[in-house]
């Protein structure tokens, strides 16, 4: 075996779990940012916001521009970026510069697609499953691994300027590793969908920052119907392009073909639940009973690591178990359990959360249904679009689910800033943080109805459990799976 292809697999779980971590390295900090740099609630969201946006446009793009000039110095041109946006973010006190620096950080999901097609195309096929599935393991254990060293370092009240540093050491060590894979030409031939690109990130941006900033500028103002009337116009000019593309961001079909629109409005939904926990219950677990009259006045690490990691920790347990329940059951209904399992965790938050164990357990009910869902949605696609479409199906489904994260960080924070508690930092009512858990709940009932009554009965292909546990890694990263055999 040639010595780059020998680091193939360690380079692409390592590369992995640097995305994984990341994405939940600044949750538990958004409060502390926000008192740091002096700015409201909505604004120091934005951190958490801009990155997800970031990457529902960059992460399909990436994966695009690995096809065409080879994986290994694209992945070098992303881990570039993310280091500099390290630096920046390391570097300065001005939220601007910081979000510039997100942004950069954002182009490291596209690791992931990048990642697994370095195994496809360095790995003989009988490893090839189980090297997907030790990838597909490392999501969890980075963002388990993101959430504990973000609560180690703001011990005792750290700065969060520590965390960037730390990224940026990381993302200094992910660079050594895929240099020393092999040089692989493209694959493909073609162009890249900027315009369209540009247009989707722009209406996203108008959609949500009246969304956002909603309860500061008043919901019937001028800026806030302003900003969604031009939100509107925006999303519908990106279809009409893309439309006419050559090689779409989004080919349309995705955007009209029923069983795939049920796909990414579940999609959606689990995207969404997965943000509106971690920042809902990071909210109420560091708020002080004394002021508030509920919390636990939890501090950075114990919100990270008592009650946040639990969730995302057992996901290497609970992603197998996914695949199993659609090898068994079939797609569409394991979608409706983990609609209803994540359901499950809203409810239970939503009266219960005066003790911990309370907090914990439905945290990761919530995050079980999330992992479910994650787990069924790939096999799902397969079961509805030819194995051509594959690839281009999951790569909407992944921007779904970067925009479901967004609205539901999008909607934590209106409901956080929305008549706070009177004091030198404005907190959020209980009754604020409950309403965000019942809507969470009720969206989940209507996901499990709209999938359960909406899509088509057909007959699913047969899999087993290491097959979807395989397409569950294919689909989150947007890659074509391949066809049943």
């Amino acid at each position: 075996m040639p010595s780059g292809t020998r680091f193939a697999l360690p380079v692409a779980c390592y590369a992995v779990l640097l995305v994984s971590a990341l994405q939940t390295l600044v949750v538990p900090v958004v409060a502390t940012i926000q008192a740091d740099l002096g700015v409201t609630t909505s604004a120091a969201s934005w951190v958490v916001t801009a990155n997800l946006l970031a990457a529902a446009v960059l992460t399909p793009m990436l994966g695009r521009l690995g096809d065409l000039y080879g994986r290994r110095p694209v992945m070098l041109g992303v881990l570039t970026l993310v280091l500099l946006g390290s630096v920046l973010a390391a570097t300065t006190s001005s939220l601007p510069l910081l979000l510039a620096g997100r942004v950069a950080q954002a182009s490291a999901f596209g690791l992931f697609p990048l990642a697994i097609g370095v195994l496809r195309e360095e790995l003989p096929p009988h490893r090839l499953t189980g090297a997907m599935a030790m990838v597909s393991g490392m999501l969890s254990v980075g963002a388990g691994f993101g959430l504990a060293v973000t609560g180690l370092l703001m011990q005792h009240g750290g700065d969060y300027h520590r965390l960037f540093w730390l990224a940026t050491a990381l993302t200094a060590i992910g660079m050594a590793g895929v240099w020393l894979l092999p040089r692989r030409a493209g694959v493909a031939t073609g162009g890249l969908d900027w315009t369209g690109a540009l247009l989707l990130g722009l209406g996203l941006v108008l959609l949500l920052l009246p969304l956002e900033e909603g309860n500061n500028w008043g919901w019937g103002s001028v800026r806030v119907l302003g900003l969604l009337a031009a939100a509107v116009v925006v999303l519908a000019a990106f279809v009409l392009f893309e439309r006419r593309a050559t090689y779409p961001l989004v080919s349309t079909r995705m955007l009209s073909h029923r069983p795939i629109v049920v796909a990414n409005a579940a999609g959606l939904f689990f995207g969404f639940s997965m943000f509106a926990v971690f920042l809902a219950v990071s909210a109420l677990v560091q708020t002080p009973p004394a002021v508030a009259g509920y919390g636990f006045g939890a501090s950075v690490l114990a919100a990270s690591l008592v009650y946040l990691l639990p969730g995302t920790a057992l996901g290497v347990i609970t992603a197998p178990v996914g695949g199993r329940l659609v090898a068994r059951f079939g797609a569409k209904a394991t979608l409706v359990i983990a609609a209803a399992v994540a359901g499950a965790g809203f409810a239970m938050l939503a009266v219960l959360h005066a003790a911990t164990w309370e907090v914990i357990l439905g945290a990761l009910v919530v995050n079980t249904g999330v992992t479910f869902g994650y787990a069924a949605l790939p096999a799902l696609l397969v079961a509805h679009v030819a194995p051509a479409e594959t690839g281009i199906a999951n790569s909407v489904n992944s921007i779904a689910r970067s925009v479901g994260m967004s609205l539901g960080t999008a909607f934590v924070v209106t409901m956080m800033t929305r008549n706070p508690i009177p004091g030198p930092l404005p907190l959020p009512r209980e009754s604020q943080l409950v309403t965000v858990f019942v809507v969470g709940a009720a969206l989940a009932a209507i996901a499990a109805a709209t999938v359960a009554w909406a899509l088509p009965r057909v007959r699913e292909p047969k899999l087993t459990a290491e097959e979807v546990e395989a397409d569950d890694v294919l689909g989150a990263a947007g890659l074509d799976v391949p066809a049943p055999r």
